[in-house]
């Protein structure tokens, strides 16, 4: 379908389309801060407890935020705020440098101190997504413009799996969740990022759409996994019409979550640079079943941190970078949804990543709920020759033979099987 053509349909789908207000942009905030973490004692580690701030209230949250305002006196910092991380056993702690101190020498001190687990700076991340270009079977009007409605032959892999019951944390910026596409399918909707009030945003509003767009209401789209449950978590802020950014408190307190939560997936649409506290809730993610996708960004090392990650499933929406433990989906010219009631055509790799954790959701259904991590991690995901998933093979392999629509023999006969990357890579 022509790309004139597309613009018409979304025209009429959404000929009024409210523009959210963008959030300032201020990523220069977190080069004057820190992060300390310290060791919390044995029986504090209570995975299964809130994510609230208040945790550990009592003497032994005391004494231990009385350690780290001494750190922060003796270090010539100011103590800002502090969150609890019981997954990893630590409290996270934010200082602030006095300004002209240089952030490399106060975290050498800092990580010689003996009270110190670990301290590290606090990094920015950004969403993976091309310019948004706003432009005036399933039942839903967009559905035939949609790149997996061919590629992947979605309405098929419906016959199979629709992603039902399964929990997927979208840790982005904020979801529209009153969007009509996306009415019912948001259960939690948390936002983490300090001093900045919740909102509808682009970047994690079209990822949500995505994963999980309703099918069949007639109208919009139709999501990869229409009856997932999106777990939406702001974890960062929209700071221009084409940018969203994060920092490493705002993730690691949206990972933290999402696996207090019991996440079945958790899709991180973002990249940067390689990071201790967000490395290590990954690995507990990871360890407890839940399976991690994110988007490949081929301007950093080794396609950027969380992709770089093993264990992670890194995608990317360019065929020259699917190679080695990168996987390739749509991610060009997709149509999805946007605050203000409307969609949109996105591009880039964050949503190439929303694609493929869709498709962990539906593999994740057809696995079942107590056989489900482990039948992910042994399922091999089948690509063409052209480094695509063929999805409709793979959704067979993980649930048997199955009276289905999809050409699975003539898939096969092309197909060249590859194991599902959560295994070690650099």
């Amino acid at each position: 379908m022509t790309r004139a053509l597309l613009a018409v349909l979304l025209w009429f789908a959404a000929a009024c389309v409210a523009q959210a207000a963008d959030a300032p942009a201020d990523a220069d905030d977190a080069k004057q801060q820190i992060l300390v973490l310290l060791n919390l004692p044995p029986e504090h580690f209570r995975p299964d407890a809130g994510y609230s701030g208040d945790y550990g209230g009592g003497m032994g949250h005391g004494a231990r935020r009385g350690v780290a305002a001494r750190l922060a006196r003796e270090h010539g910092l100011s103590l800002v705020s502090d969150w609890p991380m019981p997954v990893l056993g630590v409290d996270c702690y934010v200082m602030q440098l006095a300004p002209g101190r240089q952030r490399e020498g106060v975290i050498e001190a800092l990580s010689r101190d003996a009270r110190v687990a670990w301290v590290q700076p606090i990094n920015v991340y950004r969403g993976q997504g091309a310019r948004i270009e706003t432009a005036p079977t399933h039942n839903d009007p967009l559905y035939r413009t949609q790149p997996a409605a061919q590629a992947w032959r979605l309405a098929e892999l419906h016959e199979l799996a629709t992603g039902s019951g399964v929990r997927v944390a979208v840790v982005d910026s904020g979801v529209a969740q009153t969007h009509p596409d996306l009415a019912g399918q948001v259960v939690v909707r948390e936002n983490f990022i300090d001093g900045r009030p919740d909102a509808d945003e682009r970047h994690g509003t079209a990822v949500a759409g995505i994963i999980g767009a309703l099918a069949d209401n007639g109208i919009g789209i139709a999501g990869i996994a229409p009856r997932a449950r999106l777990l939406a978590l702001r974890a960062c802020w929209q700071a221009s019409s084409d940018d969203a950014l994060c920092t490493t408190l705002s993730l690691a307190k949206a990972l933290h979550f999402a696996i207090t939560q019991r996440a079945d997936i958790v899709n991180l649409s973002l990249s940067g640079p390689p990071d201790r506290l967000l490395a290590q809730l990954i690995d507990a993610a990871l360890a407890r079943g839940i399976t991690v996708v994110a988007a490949f960004d081929a301007s950093l090392p080794d396609g950027g941190f969380p992709a770089s990650h093993a264990g992670v499933w890194a995608v990317s929406d360019v065929a020259s970078q699917a190679r080695g433990h990168v996987l390739l989906a749509p991610g060009r010219d997709v149509p999805s949804t946007v605050p203000g009631d409307g969609w949109q055509i996105v591009s880039g790799a964050s949503y190439a990543s929303a694609h493929v954790a869709g498709l962990a959701a539906l593999m994740r259904e057809l696995g079942g709920v107590s056989s489900a991590p482990s039948a992910l991690r042994a399922a091999t995901l089948v690509l063409l020759p052209t480094g695509n998933i063929d999805t409709c093979a793979t959704l067979l392999r993980v649930v048997g033979p199955r009276v289905c629509s999809c050409a699975v023999e003539r898939s096969r006969s092309v197909a060249a099987p590859a194991t599902a990357p959560d295994s070690s890579h650099p």
